[in-house]
């Protein structure tokens, strides 16, 4: 398996997932001429992407979305309640039910209900091959299926929006920040840090810190946070808005363990946000 991302934070996300025989894109907030420029940076074109699948209705998930699938007769796969939102024709919609996996050729989807102030917010982990993906954004509290889904995955991306103190000097009003903090806002660093503390980490073999705040955060904040983890971590990358991050192989538990040296530590998009 292989992951990349178009970009991760406010003004728009992305992410592109592959298996041997299965590509899809995981939100898109961006336009039909940005996606297809993005996708090319990655040498992906529009014609590869199987599927489009929606985490929740906010404008810098779904922005793109309905353009991209009726231009393209890209399938869309959302919970009801995104439905309702995104400006779509019934017979282009494939419902998702956050208990149950869905298969699409050789990859198996698990959604996953999260904390998130939209109408049935859910998040994605893939399998195939016998390795598991995780995405995990857009949410304000982990809560104990969150912790059950997501153990095991062999490569994982996570958010880490906001430092608390950032947040609460920034220039965001009163409410905003009382939402992006809140139980159904985002996770802040220190979440993210207790999250990789409860789930086990020994298969992990890339760590992505995505949707981090350009106002609320910063990349040396984020990599404070991980430093109690630098022993555990072969290879840690910091999502950017920009650029989001090339091509992260995924492979065989088996070869990772063949390999003489670990992978060395990187940084994709050393921008700081």
């Amino acid at each position: 398996m292989q992951f990349a991302s178009l970009g991760s934070g406010s003004r728009g996300n992305a992410t592109v997932i592959k298996s041997a025989d299965c590509c899809v894109i995981v939100d898109c907030g961006f336009s039909l001429t940005e996606t297809k420029r993005r996708l090319a940076a990655i040498n992906i074109c529009v014609e590869q992407i199987d599927a489009l699948l929606v985490t929740h209705e906010h404008s810098d998930h779904i922005a793109g979305v309905a353009t991209l699938a009726k231009r393209h007769a890209i399938p869309v796969y959302a919970t009801h309640g995104t439905q309702q939102k995104l400006k779509l024709d019934s017979q282009a919609m494939q419902t998702v039910c956050s208990n149950s996996s869905f298969t699409l050729k050789d990859l198996t989807v698990q959604p996953t209900l999260v904390p998130h102030d939209a109408r049935e917010p859910v998040q994605y982990t893939f399998s195939a091959n016998d390795l598991k993906v995780g995405v995990l954004t857009d949410l304000g509290s982990v809560t104990p299926h969150v912790l059950a889904r997501y153990q095991g995955c062999d490569a994982l991306v996570v958010e880490s929006n906001h430092d608390t103190d950032l947040l609460r000097q920034g220039p965001y009003p009163a409410q905003l920040k009382a939402r992006v903090g809140g139980d159904w806002g985002h996770l802040s660093n220190a979440q993210t840090a207790d999250f990789l503390r409860n789930i086990d980490l020994a298969n992990l073999q890339h760590l992505v810190m995505a949707h981090i705040s350009d106002k609320n955060n910063s990349h040396r904040h984020v990599q404070q946070m991980l430093d109690e983890f630098e022993d555990q971590l072969a290879n840690c990358v910091l999502a950017d808005q920009n650029c989001g991050f090339g091509w992260l192989v995924v492979n065989k538990r088996e070869v990772l363990q063949s390999k003489v040296t670990a992978q060395p530590k990187q940084q994709v998009c050393n921008a700081e946000p």
